[in-house]
């Protein structure tokens, strides 16, 4: 059975509003979805090596969630293949804080740029009475040829590890907020990772070596010292973060 969580206990913070999740299955499509969520939902050491804070219904989630993106992109045959994902926004002329997704309602502007990191979105301006003003045009975000340079460069998930077909790319500067779609300002992380760095304090720059390290909250490091980049976390050299 797939528990979903809730606010309370789950290791990490939630989104904003959540979705309760239901369903009758046939045996044989319960036993594909209950293997894939097994499978993704196993636990992850933190960069420091503690285990991982999240209870097993976040983690089902989280890998409810891989299980999404990777379905999005089933017609590619590249792990790098783009997510297929539309998402379409509403967006209030004078009240911006308060956009809402078509099916999911009110959004937080921190889910909300999480989901743009690596998908499309439609962002739609509306009036007082919603009715909309301007359509904005859909724009995919990180192509198929700079994740295969994402792929090339991180390898796998900068915090965790996890592999680079189950990561999503991220906006280190927020595309929002005039951040580049490029090889620069973008790094890997998995939908769980993804989500710790747009709810849960930690931070990424490009270091001088011109690859991501991370930044954790003081509730995980009282310091908050530069952690590199898995793949790169575990070499004999490395050259200063600062």
């Amino acid at each position: 059975m797939l528990i979903l969580p809730d606010s309370k206990g789950s290791g990490t913070k939630p989104r904003g509003i959540q979705v309760a999740v239901s369903g009758s299955l046939d045996v044989v499509v319960g036993e594909k979805l209950a293997t894939a969520i097994e499978k993704l939902s196993a636990p992850v050491p933190q960069p420091d090596g503690s285990k991982d804070p999240r209870e097993a219904p976040r983690r089902r989630a989280d890998a409810l969630e891989m299980v999404l993106d990777m379905a999005a992109g089933a017609g590619e045959r590249s792990v790098t293949a783009v997510p297929a994902a539309l998402i379409n926004l509403s967006v209030p002329a004078d009240a911006p804080d308060k956009s809402a997704l078509a099916f999911g309602g009110s959004i937080t502007h921190s889910t909300l740029l999480e989901t743009s990191c690596d998908g499309v979105v439609v962002m739609t301006i509306v009036d007082g009475e919603r009715v909309p003003l301007d359509m904005g045009r859909s724009k995919r975000l990180f192509t198929a040829s700079q994740r295969r340079a994402l792929f090339e460069r991180d390898r796998c998930c900068i915090k965790c590890g996890a592999p680079a077909s189950r990561t999503q790319a991220h906006h280190i500067a927020h595309w929002s907020d005039g951040g580049a779609t490029d090889l620069a300002n973008g790094c890997l992380l998995c939908a769980s990772c993804h989500a710790d760095v747009h709810h849960n304090g930690w931070d990424v720059y490009m270091g001088p070596d011109a690859h991501p390290w991370l930044i954790p909250p003081e509730v995980v490091d009282r310091r908050s010292r530069p952690i590199p980049a898995y793949n790169r976390r575990f070499a004999d050299e490395l050259p200063n973060a600062a």
